[in-house]
């Protein structure tokens, strides 16, 4: 349900009640790579992905697993006086490797002192079955969340991003992540070239029936180097001004399933590297917006979801 303070579920509020003490992810660059650059299914990549993919910038990636850890353990301490940690596999496609190998970087990343989880970021189409079964083991050895990239329900959206597969695809993923009891979190893109607010909306609608745990909401944003920055600079891509973007993020939360939880609501890509918008870059300001915004409404998330309960997901 919201948190008592927000007016949404938030990530921070679900850690404090699971572990009791200040818990922070690290994100971590396995040296992964992606089906859709590989030659797997595509070489070019999603439109707006850049050259170390979905990863932040911050990362040591020319380290391995442990240093990356324990660099990021030094400034979780520093900074938030951090107690536990949960290690974030988040450049590429991080299910896209033989199980053999993947067991090994996930246990690496579990022996290091005061990681109590894992967070492994990928696409619907890296789930085969026996990367199912090994992620099935980790959801008992450790708190383990999946997360996957939807970025759009609509085809013709996807198709646009140059995703490499389709909505069906992110379906049946979902479907056999459930069905190995692994808690689930869904990407999704805001302001898309081509989308109406109402199809966009709608989006909500069908989180709620897919029945995810929860939701990290991505303004489209244009990075350096990126096909996406070429179509913007050709005046092809509009980008959302901040109000826009706030009030839309406020009816898209009011959409959601109050259990849903919200693990992000705004991202930048860096000083360096974001060519647009940048006002983005404020992202405490951006968040302090849509909390005015859904207090000066009255409102919270759920306030507007229609749905009814069956099974393991929420049907609207």
């Amino acid at each position: 349900m919201p948190s008592e303070i927000k007016r949404y579920n938030t990530f921070s509020d679900l850690l404090k009640r699971e572990f009791h003490c200040r818990v922070q992810r690290i994100s971590v660059d396995a040296g992964f790579t992606c089906p859709n650059r590989d030659g797997t299914i595509g070489t070019g990549g999603c439109i707006y992905c850049g050259d170390r993919g979905s990863a932040s910038h911050g990362i040591p990636a020319d380290v391995g697993i442990r240093e990356q850890l324990e660099h990021g353990k030094e400034v979780m301490v520093r900074k938030y006086k951090a107690k536990l940690f949960i290690a974030y596999f988040q450049a590429y496609s991080n299910t896209h490797a033989p199980v053999t190998q993947l067991r090994r970087l996930y246990d690496e990343a579990l022996d290091v002192p005061d990681v109590v989880g894992l967070i492994v970021g990928t696409r619907p189409d890296c789930l085969q079955p026996e990367v199912l079964r090994l992620l099935g083991e980790y959801t008992k050895k450790c708190w383990f969340w999946l997360e996957l990239g939807m970025q759009s329900p609509l085809d013709r959206s996807l198709q646009y991003l140059r995703r490499g597969h389709d909505f069906r695809t992110l379906e049946e993923g979902v479907r056999r992540a459930q069905g190995m009891g692994l808690r689930l979190c869904v990407h999704v893109m805001l302001g898309l070239p081509g989308e109406s607010r109402e199809e966009t909306l709608a989006g909500a609608e069908v989180l709620n029936r897919l029945g995810v745990n929860g939701v990290k909401l991505h303004l489209l944003h244009v990075m350096k180097g990126t096909v996406l920055e070429e179509n913007y600079l050709r005046g092809e891509v509009p980008v959302m001004e901040r109000d826009e973007y706030v009030g839309l993020v406020c009816d898209y939360l009011e959409r959601l399933h109050p259990d849903i939880i919200i693990q992000r609501l705004t991202g930048d890509g860096g000083h360096h590297h974001l060519v647009a918008p940048l006002w983005s870059l404020k992202k405490f300001e951006v968040l302090n917006a849509i909390d005015n915004e859904l207090e000066r409404r009255g409102t919270r998330q759920g306030a507007k979801a229609v749905f009814k309960v069956r099974g393991s997901g929420f049907e609207p």
